[in-house]
């Protein structure tokens, strides 16, 4: 909360310091961490196809801010200020977009007032309708008039474009999920980390990404009876507080090494490696033959893309429905749902045993990423017709 009031303070001080009234800009508004994923690809061509613009990026949350606040494709990254009428105006008037994009959602009532009061283009990229949203309430009209605002809609799904276009708006597009454009670009640039190749070796290795107690609470008991010498596990804690990590570490009876204390040797020694660093999950992704995404059994999954366009089975919480990744991928194969221990020790096993069904379901995941790219550039098209 800190973060999220004292970082607003100078917002504005650094959108002056950097923009001058002559310049031309475009404005990418996102929620958090996630949601600047999916608007990174657009950026990045952006500002190769413009680059006598510039790029204002605005977070709403720490998490996005804090982790992403020194990215270089933006000539300025600040947190959003707060939507009140005067703040708004304030902000729009400096920056002066030509053009405004938000992602995924974060629908600020007086943000795009205001923009359509100045007659500024704004589009919606990768974004995502559910029924049971205010907009398709029959006594939500008020708020389903925010829409009005924005000039495309590029949606995920299909589903997404008929409950647009049955409250009357045709301006959307089916354009799919620009994330698959970021994770697809992580082979592609992928570098070895250090010790983390002389850690994998030839092993086995299970990487488990953005892990929740919840998850630990099944993962620890499966690392601890493995009594195969070839399996390697890889945690990464969405949590990294020391209390936790020191906690996490307390439970594995196996040689553990801490990311921030890993050695030639400790890392050649150990069979668990725990990442107790920000920024390495999606290319520790690279070194595993099998992926545990957590978050399943909390409030929802985190990104089953990125270990997917590494063509590697992945294994998911039962909270998962939400993510319309997570559930074509456990139709098609490419991921196992898993409900308890019991599940965990079947799966794991299982994979561990059969290189054939790892393979088959490693590339069910890969072809899933391959087949639904292309997002970035349909959204890149849009916005050179307009400006």
């Amino acid at each position: 909360m800190k973060l999220f009031v004292n970082g607003r303070k100078t917002s504005m001080y650094q959108i002056t310091s950097k923009l001058n009234p002559s310049d031309k800009v475009i404005w990418m508004h996102c929620a958090s961490l996630g949601e600047f994923e999916q608007g990174r690809p657009i950026i990045d061509n952006f500002k190769f196809q413009f680059p006598n613009y510039k790029i204002v990026l605005t977070f709403f949350s720490p998490s996005g801010y804090e982790i992403r606040k020194n990215y270089e494709g933006a000539d300025v990254i600040v947190y959003l200020p707060m939507d009140t009428p005067q703040k708004v105006r304030k902000f729009i008037n400096v920056v002066h977009p030509e053009l405004a994009i938000f992602v995924k959602y974060e629908f600020w009532p007086n943000y795009l007032k205001h923009l359509r009061k100045k007659n500024i283009k704004t589009i919606l990229v990768s974004g995502i309708f559910r029924e049971n949203q205010a907009f398709f309430k029959s006594n939500f009209a008020w708020y389903r008039n925010q829409l009005k605002t924005f000039s495309h809609f590029f949606v995920q799904d299909d589903s997404s474009v008929t409950l647009l276009q049955n409250i009357g708006f045709q301006n959307v597009s089916q354009s799919g999920d620009t994330r698959f454009d970021r994770v697809s670009q992580l082979v592609s640039q992928k570098k070895d980390i250090p010790f983390l190749k002389e850690f994998a070796q030839e092993a086995h290795v299970l990487v488990a990404g953005s892990t929740w107690s919840p998850d630990e609470t099944i993962l620890v008991p499966y690392i601890n009876q493995t009594q195969n010498l070839k399996s390697k596990f890889i945690i990464a804690p969405h949590n990294i507080h020391l209390a936790d990590i020191e906690k996490l570490n307390a439970g594995i009876h196996k040689n553990v090494v801490l990311y921030s204390q890993i050695n030639i040797q400790n890392a050649f020694e150990a069979q668990v490696l725990i990442i107790d660093s920000i920024g390495l999950l999606s290319a520790a992704y690279a070194y595993a033959q099998v992926a545990y995404v957590g978050g399943g059994f909390g409030s929802g999954i985190h990104n089953v893309l990125e270990p997917a366009t590494y063509g590697i089975p992945i294994l998911i919480g039962p909270k998962y429905q939400k993510f319309k990744e997570a559930v074509d991928l456990i139709r098609l194969g490419g991921c196992v749902e898993i409900k308890n221990e019991f599940d965990l020790t079947q799966t794991l096993d299982l994979l561990a045993q059969n290189q054939n069904i790892t393979k088959t379901k490693g590339q069910v995941s890969k072809l899933y990423v391959m087949n639904n790219m292309g997002a970035s550039e349909k959204i890149l098209a849009y916005i050179q017709d307009v400006l």
